[in-house]
């Protein structure tokens, strides 16, 4: 066999084999496509909302705030008490007490207290003194001076309230954190898919050139070197479509952690695509009011929230510079069965007052200090915040309308580059080019198409991050 047969035969071999892998690559990949099924953007992110754990979690920010309301409405649940008290030491009865008391506390400083408590014995106290039937009370204890309007109660019961407000705004934070990162892992699933397309595209036009070159060189129109040249570009194309193809499975794994069902992960079935990347998959948005858009931002209202809780807090500690001045009023009845109202005088009564006052004072000034640096730092941090989530909506609102512009430039390019491939291929079948050529307008062809499935990612993710920044990712 002669060096041309030689060239001949293995030329053939090598068409037989790159037929053979084109049908195993495309012709099984044609039939799966016709059976795959689309998993939209709207389906993907409804089951993000229903099922994932994070969606679960934020459902759980207002279950912890119902709790944290409930308990602050218990520090006014009145209060039942009781204390039996005897002692017996070598046959001699020294005392023996008891009483019951039930507390009502209100939102000022004031308890409503009544009871009753009965005590005798050998060795009694004479102040504790009750008589056989006992003694009933009905009265009064109000702090006079610290915790009278500012109290414990009341604050705990004011950062309840406040703490329903934070915790729908942390909800809707981490729901739309949660949008954003699926919808980001979609747009890149969604890219490669459509990269795929194109190089699926580079490899067939490339076996075309392999196959034309092959039998121009039979018929002696093109040398050997010519046909190599296209075999290895063929080889080239197949080497990229292989590369993104390793990038798309990570690419899908990555939409795959945002996929759950009944608590558990699911798994993407073989042929399952993702919408065409011309569709508009996020909503188109009028001119933003961004005074209004930052006032309704959820992670700027959560820090205004926490402002909020540090200001009752440094209130409650200003109220703890005041000294202690409780009052109390207790009108005193003896128990009668017969008719217990016929014995009560104005002139049976408990009454007392209850002072303490630090000296120095040290720990409530400290207090006081640090509530003050807390505060500041939270405005800061607010007015910090505030500041970047504006200049990111403007930004992002601003690099739409530039990659809109971009996007319609280089989808015009694209056709352009197909026109000029076409024309090269036709040239080309004449005789009146080279693969070399034709590989030139074919990679401007695949590079625009390329940069063309970029520009889309990159122009919903401007819209993505607009929303995001916005809050207008969760309706």
């Amino acid at each position: 066999m002669d060096v041309k047969n030689l060239r001949k035969y293995s030329f053939e071999r090598i068409t037989l084999w790159i037929s053979t892998v084109l049908f195993i690559l495309f012709g099984g990949g044609l039939s799966a496509q016709q059976d795959s099924l689309i998993l939209t953007y709207d389906v993907y992110m409804n089951n993000v909302l229903s099922h994932h754990p994070l969606a679960n979690q934020a459902d759980l920010k207002t279950a912890l705030a119902k709790a944290e309301w409930l308990q602050a409405k218990g520090s006014f649940d009145p209060e039942l008490s009781a204390d039996l008290g005897t002692k017996q030491f070598e046959q001699k009865n020294y005392f023996r007490q008891a009483q019951g008391r039930v507390e009502i506390p209100t939102r000022m400083g004031l308890d409503l207290v009544a009871g009753y408590e009965v005590a005798d014995g050998d060795y009694l106290n004479p102040e504790n003194t009750t008589g056989v039937s006992g003694l009933w009370y009905m009265g009064l204890e109000l702090n006079i001076l610290q915790g009278l309007f500012v109290n414990e109660r009341n604050t705990m019961l004011k950062k309840a309230s406040v703490y329903q407000d934070l915790a729908l705004n942390e909800q809707r934070t981490l729901l739309n954190e949660l949008v954003y990162s699926a919808s980001v892992s979609y747009l890149i699933w969604q890219q490669y898919q459509h990269v795929e397309s194109v190089l699926d595209e580079n490899v067939q036009l490339a076996s075309v050139y392999l196959k034309n070159a092959v039998l121009s060189f039979e018929n002696g129109e093109k040398t050997a070197v010519d046909t190599l040249e296209a075999y290895i570009l063929l080889q080239d194309a197949i080497t990229l479509r292989q590369k993104n193809q390793m990038a798309s499975v990570k690419a899908q794994q990555g939409l795959e952690n945002f996929l759950w069902l009944d608590g558990q992960p699911v798994l993407l079935k073989e042929g399952i695509l993702a919408e065409d990347i011309e569709n508009e998959l996020l909503p188109e948005l009028g001119i933003p009011d961004y005074a209004a858009l930052l006032n309704a931002n959820p992670s700027l209202l959560s820090t205004s929230n926490k402002l909020d809780m540090l200001e009752l807090d440094q209130r409650l500690k200003q109220e703890k510079i005041k000294p202690k001045l409780k009052f109390k009023y207790n009108p005193l009845l003896a128990a009668n069965s017969e008719n217990m109202l016929a014995g009560f005088n104005t002139s049976n009564y408990k009454l007392g007052l209850d002072f303490s006052v630090p000296l120095f004072l040290r720990a409530e000034r400290a207090g006081i200090q640090k509530g003050n640096i807390k505060i500041k730092e939270t405005l800061l941090d607010l007015e910090y915040k505030r500041l970047t989530v504006e200049n990111k909506m403007q930004t992002s609102w601003e690099q739409q309308f530039l990659g809109k512009e971009q996007l319609d430039l280089i989808q015009q390019n694209v056709i352009g580059y197909g026109r000029l491939l076409e024309a090269e291929q036709e040239k080309f079948n004449f005789g009146e080019s080279s693969v070399f050529l034709l590989n030139k307008r074919q990679e401007k062809y695949i590079n625009g198409q390329l940069k063309l499935v970029k520009a889309h990612t990159d122009y919903y993710l401007q819209q993505l991050e607009f929303l995001y920044y916005s809050n207008q990712l969760i309706r």
